[in-house]
C-alpha cells in the first residue's frame, strides 16, 4: 500500500501535470470503483484541477465549486500518467481513466481483491468525513508525538499504523522506522518512557523523510512507475532471512492475517524471537527462543 512518502512523490507529479487542468472526460472501465452518488459523477466535467492535497492515504483532487474526488489506492491500486489524450484504460487492471486536454490519468489495481476506490464529495465538512483522525508524522513536536502515542495502549507496530492515531504510515516504513529506532514491534507503548519516545519520534522522522527525498530523487521530472512496499534498499520490510545491514543477522518476521512484521533480533529485540502465531504453535516447544538458538540449528 502506498505510504506517506510514496503518496508525497504522487502529489508532486501529479500537480506537475494536472494543476490548472480541466477533466473533459471520466471513463470508468468498473463500476465498483466509484463508491459515492451525490455529487453525481458527471458534475466534475468541466471542473478544474485547482491543486491535489494528502488525507491520511488518501489523496485529494481538489476542484472548482468546493468539489472533492477522493482516491484511496489501497494495497494495490497506483495511478498511471499518459501523455496522450484519451489513452486506452489497460484491460485486466484498470479501473478508470481520468482525461485532460494534456494527456490522461489511469488508476490501476493488480489484484483479485478490487478495494481501490473513487469517492466524490462537496464542500470541505463533508470532505472530512473521510478523515481517520491520524496525526501527520511530519512537522509535528516530540510533546504531540508523545501525547498522540500514550493515548491507546498498543503495541509500536500497531501504534504507528493505526490511522487514528498517525496519518500515512503504514506496513512498510513501521518495520523501516522500529528498526532505525532499535525497538521491538511488539512493545507496548504504555513502557516508553520520554527519552525512548523522542528516540521513535525521532527514527519516524527520519525514515519518512530520507524515503520521500529517495523517491524524489528517483522520480526526477517523471511520474512514479515503481510505486512499492517491497525495496531493496530497505533495511528489513520484505527482507525475511536476508541479512540486517547493520549487524548481518538474518531478518527475522510475524505472520498475522495479510500482514507482517519484519525486524531483526539482534538489533531490536536483544536476541530474542518473537512468537509467529503459525510457526510457534506449530512446532511448540521446538520453537527457538533466541536468535542464538536459532542459528545454532
Amino acid at each position: 500500500m502506498p505510504e506517506l512518502p510514496d503518496l508525497t512523490v504522487y502529489i508532486e507529479a501529479l500537480e506537475r501535470r494536472v494543476r490548472g487542468q480541466a477533466i473533459t472526460k471520466i471513463r470508468l472501465a468498473s463500476p465498483f470503483v466509484l463508491r459515492s452518488v451525490d455529487p453525481p459523477i458527471a458534475e466534475v466535467i468541466g471542473k478544474t484541477v485547482r491543486s491535489i492535497e494528502r488525507l491520511g492515504k488518501r489523496l485529494v483532487f481538489v476542484l472548482d465549486d468546493e468539489l472533492f474526488a477522493v482516491v484511496h489506492l489501497m494495497v494495490a491500486g497506483r495511478f498511471q500518467w499518459k501523455d496522450e489524450p484519451g489513452a486506452k484504460v489497460p484491460g485486466k487492471i484498470g479501473l478508470l481513466a481520468i482525461d485532460f486536454a494534456n494527456g490522461t490519468l489511469l488508476l490501476t489495481e493488480a489484484s483479485t481483491k478490487k478495494r481501490a476506490s473513487l469517492h466524490l464529495a462537496r464542500g470541505r465538512a463533508a470532505l472530512e468525513a473521510f478523515s481517520r483522525g491520524g496525526m501527520e508524522p511530519i512537522g509535528s513536536s516530540v510533546g504531540a508525538f508523545a501525547e498522540v502515542l500514550r493515548r491507546e495502549r498498543h503495541t509500536l507496530k500497531r501504534a504507528l499504523t493505526d490511522p487514528r492515531l498517525f496519518a500515512g504510515i503504514g506496513n512498510a516504513y513501521s518495520d523501516e522506522i522500529l528498526h532505525r529506532a532499535k525497538m521491538s514491534p511488539v512493545m507496548r507503548t504504555d513502557r516508553l518512557d520520554d527519552a525512548a519516545i523522542a528516540t521513535l519520534h525521532e527514527a519516524t522522522l527520519a525514515v519518512l523523510d530520507e524515503w520521500t527525498v529517495r523517491l524524489r530523487a528517483e522520480t526526477k521530472d517523471g511520474f512514479p512507475t515503481k510505486v512499492t512496499a517491497f525495496r531493496p534498499e530497505m533495511a528489513v520490510h520484505g527482507r525475511y532471512g536476508l541479512p540486517c545491514p547493520v549487524c548481518g543477522t538474518k531478518v527475522q518476521r510475524i505472520v498475522y492475517a495479510e500482514n507482517e512484521s519484519n525486524y531483526c533480533a539482534r538489533c531490536q529485540t536483544e536476541g530474542k524471537l518473537l512468537a509467529d502465531r503459525s510457526l510457534s504453535r506449530l512446532l511448540k516447544e521446538n520453537w527457538p527462543r533466541t536468535i542464538e538458538e536459532l542459528e545454532g540449528r
